[in-house]
């Protein structure tokens, strides 16, 4: 596998929100929206003056998912780079809307230049079929941390207020971030705000127990 690597409102990191779908069935015919929004340009301080004063910023969206069925993967934009994604009714490296996995990342943003950022949407009609979905961001290129971005990533479930992280706003030497984890059972959904930091893929899978295999990777 090929890799390189907020608005529920909470107190604090780990607390959780849960829908009771037998109470409320209007919230799985809604689907879920995971954006990712931040500047194009960024500045970068002293030397980025004297170097031409600012850095394109290309910063990615993606997500772990389960399946009831057991199968398990991972959706970004380094992911489905170079040709391996798709259209929401194809079933690519860029997820599927249609049917299984009923998520589907939007398309990768090289620099929010559209002012939209990137988008992962999860199909309602598959939340039966879903187990759990793990989401984050990173930085590929064009800034050395978060401080120097002014990022935002929106996790909207229906039925729950917004998550939102505003990265920007966050120190961490590592670039690769886990945001939400939102868990499906036969009755409820629950939302749990994260915000953890990790050097990259791999080790945030283990720290969630993802169990995947990686490799080095490129757009």
């Amino acid at each position: 596998m090929a890799v390189n690597i907020q608005k529920i409102t909470l107190e604090k990191t780990g607390d959780s929100h849960v829908i009771d779908l037998s109470k409320k069935h209007d919230s799985l015919t809604q689907e879920i929206n995971i954006n990712l929004n931040w500047s194009k340009v960024t500045k970068r301080g002293m030397f980025g003056n004297i170097f031409g004063g600012s850095a394109d910023v290309d910063l990615d969206l993606g997500c772990f998912y389960e399946l009831n069925s057991g199968e398990k993967n991972v959706i970004d934009g380094l992911q489905f780079a170079k040709g391996l994604g798709g259209p929401k009714d194809k079933h690519t490296r860029q997820g599927r809307y249609t049917a299984a996995p009923w998520i589907w990342h939007t398309g990768d943003d090289r620099g929010a230049a559209a002012g939209s950022g990137e988008n992962i949407i999860v199909n309602p009609q598959g939340m039966r079929d879903l187990k759990r979905i793990v989401i984050y961001c990173f930085i590929y290129n064009g800034v050395a941390n978060w401080q120097e971005t002014n990022a935002v990533v929106t996790v909207n479930v229906p039925g729950i207020a917004d998550i939102e992280v505003q990265m920007g706003k966050l120190a961490s030497f590592h670039n690769f971030c886990a945001i939400a984890e939102i868990q499906f059972s036969s009755n409820t959904i629950s939302v749990k705000k994260l915000v953890t930091f990790h050097p990259g893929h791999g080790e945030c899978d283990k720290t969630y127990k993802w169990g995947l295999k990686w490799g080095a990777g490129s757009k």
